[in-house]
């Protein structure tokens, strides 16, 4: 049996896969990026959720493809919980989300991918490794297109009172927000600062009739764009293809703005978890 993991910040999306048969078996649990949980972390949460009716014993593999993988030591963080977790598997591999999007968004051909989630990334990809990549840097310094990105200005203009009449009201009835100090301590104080921001691209999407929410998302589209996606060398030469939550629900701003810059738009998915199991299930056939 085989276990293929599509890990972002927020959610992580499973597939046992019976490699023999080709069945597949779908779960989900939370997030779990290194750069914010530890390995004891991630063993508890998996304990707790994990399928009651997963084998662990009969794992022989785990594939797990994670946001804030970006070093060895990041990655070791996660297999060794893994390890904990499936005492009889004999491979482990971990690395980052973003040759997940690749591998299910192009396949083995070369071409463009990118992330827009919780958090952004984006790459050249030659058909079997990522080959180009310009650092997203974070939401602290970048994310551009983001989740948390949307969600940093919302959350800005409704502490300095710049949101349009009516919105501060529904924001804080959905969100239930406390006072200023309470959304710093939030921020500043409290673990998973980053899904807190992305929580708020939400309110966006439902308001997406306000021209305001719309301005934002399309401002945040244009500035992954403009520190990103323009950087590449060449970068109009290739489709543009995307997986994640914030780039396919506001696919239509995203087309907008590709064509802004005169990139033809491929593939837009919410998530690369189908894609990414048959990419495997070639593999071992």
């Amino acid at each position: 049996m085989i276990l293929i993991a599509d890990g972002g910040s927020t959610k992580c999306n499973w597939c046992q896969l019976d490699e023999s048969t080709g069945q597949r078996v779908y779960f989900n649990t939370e997030g779990y990026n290194p750069d914010f949980v530890s390995t004891a972390d991630i063993v508890a949460s998996l304990t707790q959720h994990l399928p009651e009716a997963l084998n662990r014993a009969a794992v022989r593999e785990v594939h797990f493809y994670g946001a804030g993988v970006s070093s060895q030591a990041k990655a070791d963080v996660i297999r060794l919980a893994l390890r904990q977790l499936f005492p009889a598997v004999q491979e482990i591999a971990v690395t980052e989300d973003l040759l997940a999007s690749a591998r299910a968004l192009l396949g083995h051909k070369p071409g463009f991918a990118a992330i827009l989630g919780t958090g952004t990334n984006s790459c050249i990809y030659d058909g079997q490794r990522i080959t180009h990549n310009v650092d997203s840097l974070g939401y602290f310094l970048g994310d551009e297109g983001s989740g948390s990105h949307i969600g940093k200005r919302l959350l800005r203009d409704y502490l300095r009172g710049l949101m349009p009449e009516g919105l501060p009201a529904a924001l804080q009835e959905t969100y239930g927000l406390g006072s200023r100090n309470d959304i710093l301590d939030r921020l500043y104080n409290q673990p998973l600062p980053n899904r807190f921001l992305a929580s708020f691209a939400k309110f966006a999407y439902d308001h997406n009739n306000v021209s305001y929410c719309r301005d934002i998302v399309l401002e945040s589209f244009e500035a992954f764009f403009h520190n990103l996606v323009r950087h590449y060398p060449n970068y109009q030469q290739y489709t543009f293809n995307c997986v994640g939550s914030v780039g396919y629900n506001f696919r239509d701003v995203l087309a907008q703005v590709a064509q802004q810059y005169q990139m033809e738009v491929g593939k837009i998915i919410r998530s690369p978890i189908d894609d990414l199991v048959s990419y495997h299930l070639e593999l071992v056939k």
